[in-house]
């Protein structure tokens, strides 16, 4: 997977949030977009993802080491996306909310639904619907169906947020687990502990409009 950000640019009425973004993204690394709060980050990650439309430039989407171009609307076929304001289906259980997704996003080779479950460390909540869940336990569920998906490219957006001491370690360890051969992109405000396996970095400040 290769993405290719061609002087994109991106505002809201007549206000620039970033502008003459041009950067390459190769599977052979992973990388983290950093920023502060209101900076941009996670727009850019949205629109790398296409639930953003950009005001200028272009993304392309392609296959590593070839020619083959990935359409803007199969987009989301190559991609999982995790971040703390993404909807759950609240009356699902977290065993439904697998069966669910699997129907239209595989997971990698080898994992049912048990387990995904036991991956997730949430056993013991299985058959509980989600809107009992806390927001700790939601954001795990968030990780675990994006991470676990058979996708090439895995965008994570303030991933650790709600995220307590342990399972901050937990998904320090299933990220890296999980992601051989992918391409990972972080949004995060400085906070070291959520892209601790990325190899690069774009400060989304240094595209800031004067």
């Amino acid at each position: 997977m290769q993405i290719n950000l061609n002087n994109i640019g991106k505002r809201y009425n007549f206000e620039w949030i970033f502008r003459k973004v041009n950067y390459d993204f190769t599977s052979e690394n992973n990388y983290v977009i950093l920023g502060s709060n209101g900076s941009g980050k996670s727009t850019l990650l949205q629109v790398i993802a296409g639930n953003l439309t950009h005001s200028e430039g272009e993304v392309q989407f392609n296959v590593q080491n070839s020619k083959f171009k990935i359409e803007d609307e199969d987009r989301f076929k190559h991609l999982s996306y995790c971040a703390p304001y993404l909807d759950l289906f609240e009356e699902f259980t977290l065993t439904e909310s697998i069966e669910f997704q699997e129907k239209f996003k595989p997971f990698q080779a080898g994992l049912d639904v048990k387990k995904i479950i036991e991956l997730a460390e949430l056993e013991k909540s299985k058959d509980k619907q989600l809107k009992y869940y806390s927001s700790g336990m939601k954001q795990r569920v968030r990780l675990a169906l994006a991470v676990l998906a058979d996708t090439p490219l895995l965008l994570l957006d303030e991933p650790t947020s709600n995220l307590d001491k342990k399972a901050i370690d937990w998904y320090q360890k299933l990220v890296p687990e999980f992601s051989k051969n992918r391409l990972i992109i972080v949004a995060s405000n400085q906070q070291e502990y959520e892209y601790p396996f990325c190899t690069k970095q774009l400060n989304i400040e240094e595209y800031k409009q004067a």
